[in-house]
């Protein structure tokens, strides 16, 4: 079918818009990496600007050589995994009894869940309660009080309730508790919506920096954003004068803005390679469980 000269023109103008975005978006991007692998001379000249510059290694060597970068990647691993999956099978385990119209206090769990998305007890309750827990300084501080999101359970009561409630019928005919229902049937269904919300959980214990900034003032414990905000904001002189070594003042300064760079690409790295083997189930998962209309 032929296009009139307005719906050409209005492709044209949403094509071009496409292609704006993702420049923007991009740039930055391509300018970190650009950065992290220029020489230290280029930059100081401020050379870079698209594609690296007499590009080097020298930075990754730097900042990699560095023994506290290792120990906060294996926290942030440890927080991400462990913290994952505890995640997804609480979530699982809360959401799919509020799905089952035969349970008795859903309609009152589903209030309680649903007031917590609106108001809290504050940071200062919070503190003292994980304070006097004994979480403080531990690693399951950073697991634990962040369990379940609301907003994710939602998603997942969503993606139950769009399960045929006869094939639940059928299973417990058969004999099947509800156990086995969830594990054997519930969520084989669901695995679409599941990867998405591993992936929300991931993220999010990933880039999780405020609650380590609040409850782990051990280093030994610090994930890799507190590092990165030691690197980046505070540009930590213990830290660059172990990377830069006997470097002078000046290489030193230039040093540092590449090290800023490096790091950003380091901590963002994991990401990035797991995320293309998920992305395929976004779309899916989101809708998966939602109002037919």
């Amino acid at each position: 079918m032929k296009k009139s000269a307005a719906d050409r023109s209005y492709y044209g103008f949403v094509y071009l818009a496409t292609i704006f975005a993702v420049l923007v978006t991009l740039y930055p991007f391509l300018y970190v990496i650009s950065i992290s692998f220029s020489s230290v001379n280029a930059i100081d000249k401020q050379l870079v600007w698209l594609y690296p510059v007499e590009a080097t290694v020298a930075g990754y060597k730097m900042v990699l050589q560095y023994d506290e970068i290792w120990t906060s990647y294996y926290n942030t691993i440890w927080y991400t995994v462990v913290g994952t999956i505890l995640n997804i099978a609480a979530t699982c385990l809360a959401a799919f009894p509020l799905s089952r119209a035969r349970f008795f206090l859903r309609r009152k769990l589903n209030f309680f869940i649903a007031f917590t998305m609106y108001f809290s007890g504050g940071l200062i309750p919070a503190y003292m309660l994980i304070t006097s827990l004994g979480l403080y300084n531990t690693r399951w501080v950073m697991v634990i009080p962040v369990l379940v999101s609301t907003f994710n359970v939602m998603i997942c009561r969503s993606a139950f309730e769009g399960i045929p409630n006869e094939i639940f019928e059928s299973a417990s005919i058969d004999g099947a508790n509800d156990f086995t229902m969830l594990y054997r049937i519930a969520i084989p269904v669901i695995k679409p919506t599941l990867a998405v919300l591993a992936l929300y959980y991931a993220v999010f214990h990933w880039n999780n920096f405020f609650g380590a900034l609040l409850y782990l003032g051990n280093h030994e414990l610090q994930p890799l954003q507190i590092f990165l905000r030691r690197v980046l904001v505070m540009a930590s002189p213990e830290i660059m004068q172990k990377m830069g070594g006997g470097m002078s003042t000046g290489s030193l300064a230039v040093s540092t803005i590449q090290v800023r760079y490096v790091s950003i690409v380091v901590s963002i790295v994991p990401i990035i390679m797991v995320y293309p083997f998920i992305q395929r189930y976004f779309v899916k998962g989101i809708t998966l469980g939602a109002v037919k209309g």
